[in-house]
């Protein structure tokens, strides 16, 4: 996966909240950096999306994970946890994009090797500045571990 050839950038997005994903797919569909965006809405499916189980054998790995925390069936700290226990998932950069402020959950999160922890603003322009230098920073100028 290299951007310099022009190949698409994996992101999967867990976020149980259809208006915001809705609002992050737009976002990165008016975005400079070609990327195919991989919604779920639960740690459970996150979890097997990652893991290429059942429904998702066939998905590519995402190179980048935006985790919402409090997630049904399994919550976002559960999914970051194994993930970084993972000897093939403990690579992919997860950002997390909550609305948290529990100074709690944001010292929980970096304790388990969240890579950021981003707090989503209520304002929809505010979230859509959020969602663009997202992008701009992971996409653009941070060099993605190899797959």
């Amino acid at each position: 996966m290299d951007k310099e050839f022009g190949m698409p950038i994996e992101i999967l997005l867990v976020e149980d909240n259809p208006g915001d994903a809705r609002l992050t797919q737009e976002a990165f569909k008016e975005g400079k950096i070609t990327n195919n965006l991989h919604v779920v809405q639960d740690g459970v499916e996150a979890l097997a999306f990652l893991r290429k189980e059942g429904a998702y054998q066939n998905m590519p790995r995402p190179d980048i994970v935006l985790l919402d925390l409090n997630l049904p069936k399994k919550d976002g700290r559960e999914v970051l946890s194994e993930m970084k226990q993972d000897l093939v998932l403990k690579r992919i950069p997860v950002v997390i994009l909550t609305t948290s402020k529990a100074e709690e959950d944001i010292l929980k999160t970096y304790n388990l090797h969240a890579n950021c922890y981003v707090t989503k603003p209520v304002e929809l322009e505010e979230f859509l500045a959020v969602i663009k230098s997202i992008e701009n920073f992971w996409l653009t100028f941070v060099k993605l571990p190899p797959k």
